[in-house]
């Protein structure tokens, strides 16, 4: 082993260039390139080369595919601790959530009369849509035949589809929703394919004693700040 060898490879590991190890330890380029031929090399290491002009292209490109992969797995592993966190909602839980959420998304009829108000919450996450549902049913115990239902979609969506998923979502018989199609002034008929390819849902009950409820809780929350 040449006596340079472990110096040329603890250089190499803390990101050095071959044309640096090679004059800091006297030895050629070419020796450096030989000896380092097949070491692998941390990321951290791989960083720091890849912001030298003479690393090369590709290499930068794998330090990125890297890290990438290494960020998912741990974005990953944190999700799964997570989720563990998350026990089976108590009714006073769903109660908070109902209330946060259509404090954030629900319709807050400011400039309709006393007797008009009601509840309207509209999404295109099917998730959310589920879990507000849980909250009217199980909470406010909001009967079937008060909900009405509605799905804005855009000209590329194909309507009957949408109708089918939202009905499975929320588990309301098809011919209860109601369709609007709409045009976006900014985006006109060229909105892609893939965007939101349900449309968005719209639950109404009208009822201003249940809207009055989830007042009430989300000026109980605002106490809490």
């Amino acid at each position: 082993m040449h006596p340079k060898y472990r110096e040329v490879i603890k250089l190499r590991k803390r990101g050095k260039s071959y044309r640096e190890i090679a004059k800091a330890v006297g030895v050629s380029k070419n020796s450096v390139s030989r000896w380092c031929k097949n070491l692998k090399l941390s990321l951290f290491a791989q960083k720091i080369l890849a912001k030298k002009s003479n690393y090369p292209k590709e290499l930068f490109a794998k330090y990125n595919q890297l890290k990438a992969k290494k960020v998912r797995i741990e974005n990953r592993k944190i999700e799964k601790e997570a989720i563990k966190e998350i026990r089976t909602l108590p009714k006073y839980g769903l109660k908070l959530i109902g209330a946060a959420l259509y404090w954030g998304e629900g319709y807050k009829n400011k400039n309709e009369p006393p007797s008009h108000k009601h509840i309207q919450f509209a999404n295109s996450d099917p998730e959310m849509v589920a879990l507000f549902l849980r909250f009217l049913r199980e909470i406010l115990k909001t009967p079937e035949e008060k909900f009405n239902v509605s799905i804005r979609i855009h000209p590329n969506i194909d309507a009957k589809l949408a109708t089918k998923f939202w009905a499975k979502i929320t588990k309301i018989p098809e011919n209860r929703f109601h369709i609007t199609t709409q045009i976006s002034k900014a985006s006109g008929r060229k909105r892609p394919q893939n965007s939101l390819p349900y449309g968005t849902l719209s639950l109404e009950v009208h009822s201003r004693q249940k809207f009055s409820q989830i007042k009430g809780w989300i000026n109980g929350l605002i106490r809490q700040i």
